[in-house]
């Protein structure tokens, strides 16, 4: 037995690898690095789907017209989301779109930034904006969410951390998409299920105390003397280490280049670069033997804050980002017309044999 799965292979796929001893994520024949920054988000997608999800037209196309169906759908529900977490709202809202659809997958993929976008807003007691089915995915997702059009530079880097967290292997969230796909459930139901295991925060909701981090340190002066004392409590450093990859996520160098984009406007961008420096100092020199680097959770804080995306929002928008991995796995896992059963081992106690 294996507890949390550990080196258990669960499934095969064509869709991505994780290599955590090289530091590399395979996307499909390609290296993370040739896909982030160099293509869009609806054509990473396109090309995980590829084989799998057939597009009655491109892909940009495909998703403007499901943010377009998914608007029509979900705006009705927007007095719903007062009181609800944005995670919790984006929840709701998912669980409202149709399995029935007949293009779910774009429906599942334009819905999840829509109702992301909608969560947000509703926390914050705003209203939903409509989506512009002609813009470019991740402009789109970030003007439904802030409520102004981004500038080339902000959507850019938006679009990049959509295309660096599309897919990662057979993890937590990914791996439920996969149970509920193999039940035959739907594939929105797959989605719902993805981002429900996504909400814990020891899946997608890690960014957020990275900044929560920064914000102790105060000052890069102040950075060493913080980081030794949060060792020796035996804390974990935010944004450092990962499950899989023993060397630095190759993820986190991708979101570095993304938000240098967004260097010296009004932000924090250059205080967290000293911060991270320091903190591999530090843990070198404490954890000795052991390789802690730079995750991905790092530079998807930095990266968020500085395009103005509150805390609370990080998950959703990593779901909305997730959502063409999930549908991928949920339809590959559909094909192979299984229902996922695994067994257990019980260590409770026999009934009294009879007399």
């Amino acid at each position: 037995m294996s507890i949390g799965l550990d080196d258990v292979i669960a499934a095969e796929t064509i869709l991505s690898h994780v290599d955590g001893e090289a530091g590399r994520l395979i996307i499909r024949g390609h290296d993370l690095e040739e896909l982030a920054g160099r293509v869009s988000y609806e054509d990473a997608m396109a090309l995980l789907w590829d084989g799998l999800v057939p597009l009655a037209t491109d892909a940009r196309t495909a998703l403007g017209q499901g943010r377009a169906r998914a608007f029509a759908l979900l705006s009705p529900l927007a007095p719903h989301l007062r009181g609800l977490t944005p995670v919790e709202g984006m929840r709701l809202l998912l669980a409202a779109l149709p399995d029935s659809d007949g293009a779910p997958a774009t429906l599942a993929v334009g819905g999840a930034a829509v109702a992301a976008a909608m969560a947000v807003r509703g926390a914050q007691g705003l209203s939903p904006l409509a989506p512009d089915p002609a813009a470019g995915h991740a402009a789109d997702l970030l003007r439904m969410l802030r409520g102004a059009t981004p500038d080339a530079n902000e959507a850019k880097a938006l679009d990049t951390y959509l295309v660096t967290i599309l897919d990662h292997g057979l993890n937590a969230s990914t791996f439920t998409a996969r149970v509920v796909a193999s039940t035959e459930a739907g594939l929105l139901s797959a989605v719902v299920a993805g981002l429900c295991a996504l909400k814990g925060p020891l899946h997608g909701g890690a960014p957020g105390p990275v900044l929560d981090m920064l914000d102790d340190i105060g000052t890069a002066d102040r950075a060493e003397a913080w980081l030794d004392a949060a060792i020796g409590r035996n804390e974990r450093l935010m944004g450092f280490g990962h499950r899989v990859y023993k060397v630095r996520d190759p993820r986190a160098d991708v979101l570095k280049g993304a938000v240098s984009r967004l260097k010296g406007r009004d932000n924090r961008i250059a205080f967290a670069e000293a911060v991270e420096a320091t903190a591999l100092q530090v843990l070198a020199r404490r954890k000795p033997g052991r390789r802690l680097d730079t995750n991905v959770e790092f530079y998807t804080a930095l990266l968020l804050e500085a395009l103005g995306v509150p805390r609370e929002g990080f998950t959703p928008l990593f779901g909305a980002g997730r959502t063409g991995g999930w549908v991928a796995h949920a339809v590959e896992q559909a094909k192979t017309g299984r229902i996922i059963r695994p067994q257990s081992r019980y260590l409770g106690p026999w009934p009294a044999e009879a007399a």
